[in-house]
């Protein structure tokens, strides 16, 4: 696993060959905490209201609190730290020399993936996040220490190259949180790597890359939280929600925020955005899949590709 000590064009090359770079040491201590902090601080409902969400009682212990997450999605629409991190000095260095001088971001989820939760089956975040130039790159913040015990990321080193989205199915697989995952691609379990970082390093990958995380399997009462934001070029539409009254060539979905550079689109104004929201449960989260699960058994479609 390369693992730079400066960002630069060095990297940024690791990156556009394998589809996946890791940066130990992006954040302080200082910052991980104060993301931790936060995190607490959303899901006792300290940041105000969240949709279909209801605070623990005041006295519920951090540790009951914060198990019954699984992720929080869009946090920096409910903490305005949140909102400060998408643009942290190291993740924007590290963007520009991988996407261009110009990035926005549309999206951040926080992982929390305490003891026995699920993880993420393979896919690509493309499949959930288009963008109409392949930008799309996740930047994949560690808060805790991340193993293959807890649940660290897998990923399969330069399956971005393609440049294929390869086909999903939906799964009843209990390892995993998502409803759907990839299949059928050309790699096999000997070309994933697990990516076990530090609290602090980030991990960035490519939207078309090949990843998956485990579940956590380590002693009651620990943690595998991650920050998870995602960037592309400003340069390129965005075309996330449908509107109807726009052809597809022109659909822009604008609740974005401006990390780096210029927006050339500025003069359509932005919106707010999707509204933060808790996932508290192990299911859904991740898209629709093409073929229900029985449709995918009786069609008797490949599955030998699957890892």
């Amino acid at each position: 696993m390369f693992d730079p000590t400066e960002v630069g064009e060095e990297s940024s090359a690791f990156y556009r060959e394998h589809g996946y770079l890791v940066v130990r040491d992006a954040l302080r201590p200082a910052e991980v905490d104060e993301i931790l902090g936060e995190s607490l601080s959303i899901v006792r409902g300290e940041r105000g209201e969240i949709h279909n969400y209801s605070a623990p009682p005041a006295l519920a212990s951090d540790e009951d609190v914060l198990g019954g997450v699984l992720c929080i999605h869009q946090p920096h629409g409910s903490s305005e730290a949140m909102l400060n991190y998408l643009s942290q000095e190291t993740i924007v260095d590290v963007l520009t020399g991988v996407i261009g001088p110009n990035v926005k971001c549309m999206q951040s989820m926080l992982f929390i993936k305490s003891s026995g939760k699920p993880g993420q089956a393979w896919h690509q975040d493309e499949d959930f996040i288009p963008t109409r130039d392949r930008s799309l790159c996740g930047a994949w913040i560690a808060l805790d220490d991340a193993t293959t015990q807890n649940g660290c990321l897998w990923i399969i080193p330069g399956s971005h190259r393609r440049g294929v989205l390869w086909p999903q199915y939906p799964h009843d697989d209990p390892r995993f949180d998502c409803t759907v995952e990839s299949f059928d691609f050309p790699y096999t379990d000997d070309d994933a790597v697990a990516v076990e970082v530090p609290a602090g390093a980030v991990v960035f990958f490519n939207g078309y890359t090949l990843h998956r995380s485990l579940p956590n399997n380590a002693p009651q009462g620990t943690f595998r939280r991650a920050l998870v934001n995602h960037y592309m070029s400003a340069e390129s539409l965005l075309p996330w929600r449908h509107e109807d009254d726009k052809p597809m060539a022109k659909q822009d979905y604008r609740g974005i925020v401006m990390v780096a550079g210029e927006d050339p689109y500025a003069y359509k104004g932005t919106s707010s955005g999707n509204l933060p929201h808790i996932r508290p449960d192990g299911k859904g989260g991740c898209g629709d899949g093409r073929y229900s699960l029985r449709e995918f058994k009786a069609e008797g479609m490949p599955k030998k590709s699957m890892l």
